[in-house]
This record gives C-alpha cells, sequence and structure tokens, in this order.
C-alpha cells in the first residue's frame, strides 16, 4: 500500500539546486484527505549555503515576506546542518516503511523533489524514496482546472504561515485531496450503467 507524503522546502533560490532553509513534509491520504504523521526541521543557512546555491532576488523576496515566514532565520531558532536535516528526514521516511511505497509530492515537477534529491547526493546519503515514486502538485492543479472546472487551491482557506514549510505542505495536501476526490467522484458516476447514473 502507498504512503503519500507531501513536501515543501523554504529555499534561497529557483534553481534545483537552491540553498535549503526549512523542510516541511505531512503524510496523507489523497482519498479522505486526512493528515498524519509530520516533519519539520529549519537548517542552518551556512551549511546548506556551502553546496547549493543562494540567489539575490529570492533573498529580496524573504525580506518582503512575514514577521512568521522570516522567524526561521532569527538566530533563537534551532537549526540543523544540512546533513543532520537530511539524516533526520531520511529516518523520518523509514519510519514510514518501505521506499518503494513512498510517494513524494512536491509543487512543481523541477522544484522541490527535484532539489531535495540534489541536497541528499550533495551530501552522500542516499535518500529513502524513490525517485520514480515522485507526484507532482502543479500538475494536479492544473487538471483539477483545466478538466474538472474546480481551484481549491485558490477557494479554499488558507490556515497557518504562508512559507512555513510545513504549513505550506498541510495546505497542499488539502487542495490536492479535494482535486483527487473529485475526479474519483467522476470515475465513479463514469462506471454506473447510464440509468443509474
Amino acid at each position: 500500500m502507498s504512503t503519500h507524503v507531501m513536501l515543501d522546502l523554504e529555499t534561497m533560490g529557483n534553481t534545483s539546486n537552491a540553498a535549503i532553509v526549512s523542510i516541511g513534509a505531512v503524510v496523507f491520504s489523497p482519498v479522505t484527505g486526512a493528515l498524519g504523521a509530520d516533519f519539520e526541521v529549519v537548517v542552518n543557512l551556512n551549511s546548506s549555503a556551502y553546496c547549493s546555491d543562494i540567489d539575490a532576488s529570492t533573498v529580496t523576496w524573504w525580506l518582503t515576506q512575514s514577521e512568521e515566514a522570516r522567524s526561521i532565520f532569527l538566530r533563537d531558532t534551532p537549526k540543523s546542518s544540512l546533513k543532520d536535516a537530511l539524516l533526520e528526514l531520511n529516518q523520518w521516511f523509514a519510519d514510514l516503511g518501505d521506499s518503494r511505497d513512498i510517494q513524494v509530492w512536491g509543487n512543481g515537477s523541477g522544484f522541490d523533489n527535484v532539489i531535495l534529491a540534489n541536497a541528499f547526493k550533495a551530501v552522500r546519503i542516499k535518500p529513502h524514496f524513490s525517485h520514480w515514486n515522485d507526484r507532482d502538485v502543479r500538475t494536479i492543479v492544473e487538471m483539477g482546472r483545466s478538466i474538472l472546472g474546480i481551484d481549491p487551491k485558490t477557494t479554499f482557506t488558507r490556515q497557518g504561515v504562508h512559507h512555513s514549510a510545513l504549513d505550506d505542505a498541510k495546505f497542499q495536501a488539502k487542495y490536492v485531496s479535494a482535486i483527487w476526490n473529485a475526479f474519483s467522484s467522476c470515475a465513479t458516476v463514469a462506471s454506473l450503467p447510464l440509468e443509474e447514473a
């Protein structure tokens, strides 16, 4: 049985080698929308930047974000080195079960999952998930808009702090589940005999 995990990274860039400043992840059921175990860690930027890229425009963008979002950069916020953060995340994934059964959702086919995989490679740790189980949030959102005419990403009420990795992951899980369920409902209706449908 598959375990679905929604991943969100906060970074200092928008390339595939962007420096990670926080990682959030939550187990979720796309069928029910229920959330399960979650994970969050703030990464020391000096550690992350040593093997990653920082983009000036992203740094400027961070300066415009809320005080709550920027709190990850405060001196008294506990932080882990990039390697320790990824070791913690890997153990969390391992506790979920077999790596072949874990489906990792990221917001963009070239963003969260790719950046995370590159970070694991940079610190020479084998991730406890497989690239062929990558899932893309943006694709399912576009399918919801274009095929079903729904957009829960914009119609649902957002809770938590914008650009908090864990809060963003939870919100993404919520609207992905809504779209998943909408497609499931269409499939159920389509499979009924005409007189029942």
